[in-house]
């Protein structure tokens, strides 16, 4: 991950983390929607986001911390802004150059970890039906007009088309698999190719696996430049687990989503 050495301005963090602002501290962040401060000498990173955005990643962090490899949640404050502490995973994301150089081992270790999660226990989780999400987006944005078809890979020539085949199929999707719910190669963090850690889970909960099946090959193509490891990842994770017409209706969820 990019880091960017800053001075962030106190007044514009709760005075609970100032005792954090001392030494070096990188801007980290990847998107636009939320700022990332690594904190080194603290061995965390402080996130903001808008109010109210970061609760369930909050909820989510901690009970995979629990189950599985997360950052352990140290704080949350939702004051004027949202604002989470983690503790720091070791290792470095799964688009560090070091990982990009070996390809093909990159893709079987991509698709074993996707076995990894997808196996482990729901009982507990915050969000029980990751499902609701996915159908409330996608009504609301197609009655507003807001839909991009690149999430299809060309099977729909028009948004109706599309909205069609989701609004007749979309009771097969499942809620039955725990998900990391935004499964792309940043998001996965790697100490000498063994995982130690997921990070951003704010999307994930118990749904239909074929949403992070869906992310795990579209991050292969979009950080790998090529569609080469697409077949070999669903190859990988297991084909008798993948269902096509699942797998398109997701796209077409991402499309309208």
């Amino acid at each position: 991950m990019e880091r960017k050495l800053i001075t962030p301005d106190p007044s514009a963090v709760p005075e609970v983390f100032h005792p954090l602002l001392k030494g070096e501290i990188y801007d980290s962040s990847c998107s636009a929607a939320a700022q990332v401060f690594y904190l080194p000498g603290e061995k965390c990173f402080l996130k903001t986001a808008p109010k109210g955005t970061l609760q369930k990643e909050k909820e989510l962090t901690a009970f995979c911390h629990r189950v599985y490899k997360a950052p352990e949640v140290l704080a949350y404050r939702s004051e004027e802004r949202d604002w989470l502490l983690t503790t720091a995973v070791e290792g470095e994301d799964c688009i560090h150059p070091d990982h990009l150089a070996d390809p093909k081992k990159l893709c079987e270790l991509w698709a074993e970890t996707l076995r990894t999660i997808h196996s482990l226990p729901t009982a507990g989780c915050p969000v029980e039906d990751h499902r609701e999400r996915y159908f409330a987006t996608a009504e609301e944005n197609y009655r507003r007009g807001e839909w991009d078809l690149s999430y299809c890979r060309g099977a729909f020539a028009t948004a109706e088309e599309a909205y069609g085949f989701w609004d007749s199929r979309r009771h097969l999707l499942k809620n039955d698999t725990l998900l990391h719910g935004d499964y792309c190669l940043p998001n996965v963090i790697l100490k000498d190719w063994q995982v130690s850690g997921l990070i951003d889970l704010g999307n994930g909960g118990v749904g239909d696996r074929h949403v992070d099946l869906y992310w795990g090959a579209w991050t292969l193509n979009f950080n790998l430049h090529t569609e080469d490891y697409r077949q070999r990842f669903f190859d990988a994770y297991g084909r008798d687990l993948i269902d096509e017409e699942r797998l398109l209706l997701v796209s077409v969820a991402e499309c309208f989503g």
